[in-house]
């Protein structure tokens, strides 16, 4: 196994997640919940995502070649646009997902923390194209990696978002991290173009 494909494609992979993202989501909810109550909200999250990922690492390219009949490099060009527009939407605004109020923070673990927060567009893209490029194993491995340091995060999250609001970093580091998203986002879209350029010979 090529760990340091592995290791690029889970910082990939981490780049997409985008850990900053939910410092600031989870830091904003009032009042503040308990240590115990962020675990478990964490934990659920982590392992939806963990599932959802890698279902569609497993099956996602069959589904979507054989039953939809769509392209890899298809898929790269629309989640490239979606994630632009979440990456837009923090530079503009500070923030990549509002939510509406809730009891528990168990309501939102799945949605939107599990998706589109972590198993988004973009990650799901990633997850089908190293799965049908890099093998599913060490697609599986990054997988893992990256939501599991995405999970030390979460555990982290109010504790860090208070820390980044008293020196009022928060804001910026949100628009700077939709900035790194959303020049993913373009890369995305140009390899799917890239990719389809070459099916038509062109390249």
């Amino acid at each position: 196994m090529d760990y340091g494909l592995i290791l690029k494609d889970a910082l990939y992979l981490l780049a997409i997640i985008n850990p900053a993202s939910k410092i600031l989501f989870l830091s904003s909810i009032h009042p503040r919940r308990s240590a115990r109550e962020l675990l478990i909200a964490s934990l659920q999250a982590s392992v939806v995502a963990v599932a959802m990922l890698l279902l569609f690492s497993a099956a996602g390219y069959f589904i979507l070649h054989t039953v939809f009949h769509v392209e890899l490099y298809s898929l790269k060009v629309a989640g490239g646009i979606v994630l632009f527009t979440i990456g837009l939407r923090a530079i503009q605004e500070g923030r990549f997902f509002q939510v509406k109020a809730f009891k528990k923070l168990s309501d939102i673990s799945v949605v939107p923390l599990a998706a589109p927060m972590i198993a988004g567009p973009g990650t799901l893209t990633a997850a089908i194209s190293f799965s049908s490029e890099h093998g599913l194993a060490p697609t599986a491995t990054a997988i893992m990696v990256a939501v599991a340091v995405n999970f030390l995060v979460l555990l982290s999250s109010i504790r860090l978002g208070d820390q980044l609001e008293k020196v009022s970093a928060l804001g910026p580091l949100v628009r700077i991290t939709g900035l790194i998203v959303a020049a993913v986002a373009v890369q995305m879209v140009l390899a799917g173009i890239g990719e389809w350029l070459r099916a038509l010979g062109i390249l």
